[in-house]
């Protein structure tokens, strides 16, 4: 009976992931504070100017006050204790890069058996500016900056995150490089960066004290859209990256796995200002870029760019509906077609490819067959490939209907949520070890 109630008073809290404004937490210490869209960052998201050596490790920890708790009859916080922490990863270029995350101890009891599982989650597009990190919305389900431009930071997640955490789940919940932490732009669908901060979550999670996270704790990933292409990513660099995480199965949702393909359906879509975080952090990574994507970018184009880099997916959204690459470009021309003009920038969206590699671990990779934003046919592509290199892969399309070509919250959106409890399913089934049979035999005749 207890776990029936801790276990709907946290779905209470799920359903109000959207409501409750609060402002953006000002640091005690405001000397070298950041402010995005007039929100201002805490000072503990400033990296310090040297890292750790080890990935993972921890660079600083705080509280982290949920902004949606209650108390529990045992006198504990529902869903769980939080904990703001900072650690090291390595980015693209094997370099140093602190990533922040917030970790949370739940406060229902595990019931599967053996040490606690943890689970990482990886957020889906939340954009670019430092105020839209997701360990901020943990804080500040929604984020009002009303000067300096105006920007709408939306908790969405946490109903993934509150949802596992009432099974007994331990989450944390990774920002990735440069979204939160101050010192650079968000490089975005970048898979190498993301896959690391999702892998080095896990060894930081470890090395915080006062856990139930062992390293006898099963682990599993967590990700949708963004989210699904970081886990995907991990998924299949853990091998090489982190062998000594064993990894109990990862959810890869709705993935942008191929972003050629995935441009043309951002492009004119609601969710537009993607396609103007995918330049930013393409010209981040590899800053060879900038002269080139100079020569296309016309004035609209440049203005779009520098004001899209500080902007979170609501002010994205409501900014930059259905806008069209080509309006950008000196030539006329989309950013799909400046791709294919240039070898060196083909090559830089080519490296983000995911589907070369072979996951260790058992993925579920699903995707809605109507979604023509992050497309239906490139991330099934994703499971035709890794099927082909004999990986565990459960394939799963989602039937609904097309509500309206490039509409992000019906066609691609929607998925989530209809899915959403059967993947914490599956991923809770693996954290107690149970089996999963493959269905790459029905994957080449399915739509």
């Amino acid at each position: 009976m207890k776990q029936l109630r801790i276990a709907g008073m946290v779905a209470a809290l799920s359903a109000l992931a959207f409501v409750g404004v609060q402002a953006a937490p000002a640091s005690a210490d405001d000397g070298d504070q950041v402010v995005s869209r007039g929100v201002k960052i805490p000072t503990f998201y400033n990296p310090p100017s040297t890292l750790p050596a080890a990935n993972g490790a921890l660079v600083r920890t705080e509280p982290l006050k949920l902004g949606l708790s209650l108390p529990g009859l045992d006198g504990r916080q529902l869903p769980g204790t939080a904990t703001r922490l900072m650690y090291k990863s390595t980015d693209t270029h094997g370099q140093p890069v602190a990533v922040t995350a917030a970790y949370i101890e739940p406060a229902a009891r595990w019931t599967g058996g053996g040490a606690r599982p943890l689970v990482v989650l990886a957020p889906g597009t939340m954009g670019q500016g430092d105020q839209c990190a997701a360990s901020l919305a943990l804080e500040n389900p929604l984020t009002l900056g009303l000067s300096d431009g105006i920007t709408v930071s939306v908790g969405y997640e946490n109903l993934a995150a509150y949802r596992l955490l009432s099974r007994g789940i331990a989450v944390t919940v990774t920002d990735y490089a440069g979204l939160g932490a101050t010192d650079r732009v968000h490089t975005y669908v970048n898979r190498l960066d993301e896959a690391h901060a999702v892998l080095d979550a896990v060894r930081a999670t470890r090395a915080l004290p006062n856990t139930s996270v062992t390293t006898a704790s099963p682990v599993g990933l967590y990700g949708y859209s963004q989210g699904g292409g970081a886990t995907g990513a991990a998924a299949e660099l853990q091998p090489t990256y982190a062998p000594e995480i064993k990894l109990a199965g990862a959810y890869v949702g709705a993935p942008p796995a191929d972003l050629a393909r995935t441009l043309p359906g951002i492009d004119g879509s609601a969710l537009a200002a993607a396609a103007g975080w995918t330049v930013n952090g393409l010209a981040h990574t590899y800053p060879e870029l900038r002269p080139l994507i100079d020569t296309y970018t016309n004035d609209k184009g440049r203005a779009a760019l520098a004001d899209i880099s500080t902007t979170c997916v609501g002010d994205g959204i409501f900014g930059y509906p259905f806008a069209k690459t080509k309006d950008w470009t000196k030539q006329g021309i989309s950013l799909s077609e400046v791709v294919a003009r240039e070898p060196v920038i083909k090559a830089a969206v080519d490296a983000q490819r995911i589907g070369r590699l072979k996951p260790a671990t058992p993925v579920r990779v699903a995707t809605g067959v109507a979604d023509d934003t992050v497309p239906h046919g490139q991330a099934r592509q994703l499971a035709v490939d890794w099927c082909k290199k004999g990986a565990d892969v459960t394939y799963h399309p989602i039937y609904l209907p097309n509500l309206g070509d490039k509409v992000v919250l019906t066609n691609h959106f929607l998925p989530l949520i209809e899915d959403q409890v059967s993947a914490l399913d599956w991923i809770e089934d693996r954290l107690q070890g149970r089996w999963t049979v493959s269905n790459c035999w029905r994957v080449p005749v399915m739509p």
